[in-house]
């Protein structure tokens, strides 16, 4: 409920009412001075701002808080929820339960170890027939190139090596490869000059006939040259 105003004379009657009346009644004071008086003032219009700029700060304030809180709950929740804690528990209650059945079975468990699996069947549910068949056709791949893969292995110590002596068979490969390639150039060389040769060996014959055709036609019509020093030319 809001006070009295102590200024207004009709409102409650008061000391401050009683007062104002008797000087309005008394002509001292007018009631057009009171009205005026009335009338709050620019400053006080500014506190009243001001304070109510205070308290909605103050209200984000504590919103922004509340939304802090909230969203650090948010990110704990996993923590310190009970819901979660609940699950956990439950997780862990599952574990320990099966924990205690293998200490239970540990002697069996042992024994069934030790036991070599051999022409026994394991049960497996027809869903994970077709993922079975594919995992044992990556194991069949795996064991068929295992040895590689050993190999492999065992030559990455020797890696650094191992190139060293890739470098220099590739030197050396090139330098015969420069030598094949001035072979074959040779050859071909060789080639085009025994067909030069072969060419020409027609020609030779073809004219040491005509040189022996035309010594023959010769000789006859020679009459001062002895039979001696024609058998001599001869056995020359």
């Amino acid at each position: 409920m809001a006070a009295a105003n102590p200024w207004d004379p009709a409102s409650a009657p008061n000391a401050a009412g009683l007062v104002l009346g008797h000087l309005v009644a008394s002509g001292i004071a007018s009631q057009e001075m009171l009205n005026i008086s009335k009338k709050s003032t620019p400053c006080f219009v500014n506190f009243s701002r001001l304070q109510q700029t205070t308290n909605i700060q103050a209200e984000i304030n504590q919103k922004n808080l509340e939304i802090e809180l909230l969203r650090l709950e948010k990110d704990t929740a996993d923590v310190v929820h009970p819901s979660f804690l609940a699950q956990k528990c439950q997780t862990l209650q599952s574990m320990n339960n099966h924990l205690e059945a293998v200490l239970k079975e540990k002697r069996s468990l042992r024994q069934r170890l030790l036991k070599p699996m051999c022409q026994e069947n394991l049960p497996i549910e027809a869903v994970y027939h077709r993922y079975l068949v594919h995992l044992l056709e990556l194991a069949v791949t795996f064991i068929e190139r295992l040895e590689t893969h050993l190999e492999t292995i065992r030559s990455i110590p020797y890696l650094d090596a191992n190139l060293k002596k890739m470098s220099k068979a590739l030197a050396k490969m090139d330098i015969l490869v420069t030598e094949t390639e001035e072979l074959a150039e040779n050859i071909l060389k060789w080639r085009e000059q025994q067909k030069e040769i072969s060419s020409c060996i027609p020609r030779i014959l073809a004219e040491e006939n005509y040189l022996h055709k035309y010594y023959n036609t010769i000789m006859p019509s020679l009459p001062f040259i002895s039979k001696v020093h024609v058998q001599t030319i001869y056995a020359k």
